[in-house]
């Protein structure tokens, strides 16, 4: 039987889940942020050698490389997309194969599920031992405030707080944007499927990564790849909010997370990431928030779940198996539009 192209699209998507599960991102391996990360440190370069100081010319120059950005990276997956479906080359099937081979790896590049828990994991694993050194190094690479003198506890805290926030920004916001890519197939697979969508939100949380600071010249210049990445995580946040106390609670209680988690989340400056960590935090039964020191000053963050213990070994990695019964519970709608576009689960 042939597929659909929507079906071979949730194909696609179920396979790259299963591959970021099981395999991750190994070091060594080419990856599609490392080139997107290539592209703007040049371009941010040319820049900063145009504008200068001007912030007028930086928020412009800003706008052209989130706009380049995205796009030739949306642009790239829908060229990967429609190869697969037989398109330009004619219908080889050996085209159709590579075409679909680098598709699902495109698509698991796009997903952080298994790496983010390994680099939380390393940390634990490095206080289980004793070895603040060594967990204060692998910390670094997952957050953004200065772990040069935390304790133990604030590493838990720490450790638990990007679990939640990078669960969202890492997993579910470019799983909802492949699902988006598969519901504009049902509609006409020549327009961006999965792939596309999904390089697309990866472009713009590699801008917010790399140039989204409210410092310096970058104040102006990353501002537009900023505001694109709070808006591409703005509904996925909210989808995990409603759905992650379905699969941690009895149903009965699902409304009183989800209000707390918006009560304590709202506060936070940035319109996602305190809602994340909040809704985590509540199910996990877990205080987070409180003090960070960024570079050279200190930010006080809203205290989520207030009243709850203070995060240990324990509960992060209650936090990290959250997002793996939540990651199951999303990939249930793939299937489910697989099944109806083939006619095996009736409409």
């Amino acid at each position: 039987m042939m597929l659909s192209s929507a079906a071979l699209a949730a194909e696609a998507i179920l396979v790259a889940a299963l591959i970021d599960r099981c395999i991750g991102d190994p070091l060594g391996w080419p990856h599609p942020v490392v080139v997107m990360g290539w592209w703007i440190s040049h371009m941010r370069q040319r820049a900063e050698a145009w504008a200068e100081d001007s912030p007028a010319k930086l928020k412009r120059a800003g706008l052209v490389i989130t706009v380049s950005m995205v796009g030739m990276s949306g642009l790239s997956g829908w060229f990967l997309e429609q190869l697969c479906l037989g398109r330009w080359l004619g219908h080889h099937d050996w085209v159709a194969l590579a075409a679909m081979s680098l598709t699902v790896i495109g698509l698991a590049s796009a997903l952080a599920g298994r790496s983010l828990e390994q680099a939380v994991l390393a940390v634990l694993t490095a206080l289980e031992h004793g070895d603040l050194a060594k967990a204060r190094a692998r910390l670094q690479w997952i957050v953004g405030r200065d772990t040069s003198n935390l304790e133990a506890s604030e590493m838990l805290r720490a450790a638990a707080e990007t679990a939640a926030e990078n669960a969202v920004d890492g997993l579910f916001a470019p799983l909802f944007w492949m699902v988006m890519g598969l519901m504009v197939w049902l509609i006409n697979d020549a327009w961006p499927g999965p792939l596309a969508l999904a390089w697309a939100f990866k472009a713009a949380s590699t801008l917010d990564s790399m140039l989204g600071y409210r410092r310096e010249r970058l104040r102006w210049l990353g501002s537009a790849g900023a505001r694109l990445d709070d808006l591409m995580v703005w509904l996925p946040c909210r989808l995990v909010m409603l759905s992650l106390p379905l699969i941690t609670h009895p149903w009965r209680q699902w409304w009183g997370l989800v209000t707390a988690a918006e009560r304590d989340g709202k506060p936070d400056p940035s319109p996602n990431a305190g809602r994340a960590e909040a809704i985590y935090a509540h199910c996990a039964g877990l205080c987070l928030g409180g003090r960070n020191r960024y570079q050279d000053h200190w930010v006080n963050k809203p205290l989520l779940a207030e009243g709850f213990p203070d995060a240990d070994a324990a509960g992060v990695r209650r936090i990290l198996q959250f997002s793996l019964r939540l990651e199951g519970l999303w990939l249930l709608v793939p299937i489910g539009i697989g099944l109806m576009s083939t006619g095996l689960w009736p409409q």
